[in-house]
């Protein structure tokens, strides 16, 4: 059966376990990957966000630093001027509560003053460790994700012999940083890091094994993100973004009856019917097996 746990946020409460959540993507980035900077102004982001509770996100993921390769790297400076304003106004006006997704501390910190009760870090708590102390004195959640190497040359490395050890042992050290600085595990997701610092057939076996993520961390619920990724493109025979739809949902739906509990997507209201009827059939799936 499903476990049941309960999200505690700051100002709201979400369900682990009942139903999977989706997790909205709102880039405010001139150069993201997989929408080109079309939420990048702060009017336009507030007519997508409220696009994005409509189509039933449970979460909206605010980002300011594009991942993609060969991102360029954002300052500080610039990335609490569009991350914050674009917050600030959507906490104001909507109930839903708000990701950021940064790994910089200051962001962070920035990012929740204005309302956000979530920290994204892709790192892990890698690149800036002290971050954590700031989502522990808020009372916020995070969720950390496993990845290889720099933002500069994550999508370059060499690939690891065994990525199910990888991510097993990156996400454990990341919990141990956590905790050890006063984040209480109920305020930890983990993200084993579809596309980053793996292969596309690894990304293919992190879908496929994700129940062993979950065993191993079985305290803490699982968020994947696989959405319009390039390794769907390159299944679907090098396909573009714009044609990664389908293959996306199909991750999503592995990714529910493997057992993540939050999804990750640029795509919200295919994303929320895929996850009703995955869910159903994970639900009967769990019944069967009792």
């Amino acid at each position: 059966m499903s476990v049941q746990r309960k999200w505690k946020l700051p100002r709201t409460t979400l369900p682990l376990g009942e139903h999977t959540l989706v997790m909205g993507i709102l880039n405010v980035t001139p150069n993201s990957f997989s929408d080109g900077g079309q939420f990048f102004r702060e009017e336009q982001s507030s007519i997508r966000a409220e696009e994005i509770i409509a189509e039933g996100a449970d979460i909206i993921d605010i980002g300011g630093e594009s991942t993609r390769p060969g991102g360029t790297p954002v300052s500080v400076a610039e990335e609490i001027q569009r991350v914050v304003p674009v917050i600030e106004s959507l906490a104001k006006k909507f109930a839903v509560p708000i990701s950021v997704d940064t790994t910089k501390q200051a962001v962070a910190r920035a990012a929740l003053d204005a309302g956000a009760q979530i920290v994204n870090d892709i790192s892990g708590l890698r690149f800036e460790p002290h971050l954590a102390a700031d989502v522990a004195h808020s009372g916020a959640g995070i969720v950390l994700m496993h990845s290889r190497g720099t933002l500069q040359n994550l999508h370059n490395l060499s690939p690891v012999a065994d990525i199910m050890a990888e991510v097993e042992d990156g996400l454990r050290r990341s919990v141990a940083e956590a905790v050890s600085r006063g984040v209480a595990r109920e305020s930890i997701v983990l993200d084993p890091g579809i596309g980053f610092g793996k292969t596309p057939w690894q990304n293919v076996e992190l879908l496929a094994n994700l129940h062993r993520v979950v065993h191993s961390f079985s305290g803490q619920a699982i968020l994947v993100g696989t959405s319009r990724k390039s390794f769907i493109g390159r299944l679907l025979g090098d396909v573009p973004v714009d044609q990664r739809l389908h293959g996306t949902m199909a991750t999503v739906t592995a990714a529910i009856l493997n057992g993540a509990q939050i999804v990750r997507v640029h795509d919200v209201r295919p994303a929320v019917e895929t996850a009703r009827v995955a869910d159903a059939i994970r639900r009967a799936m769990n019944e069967t097996n009792v």
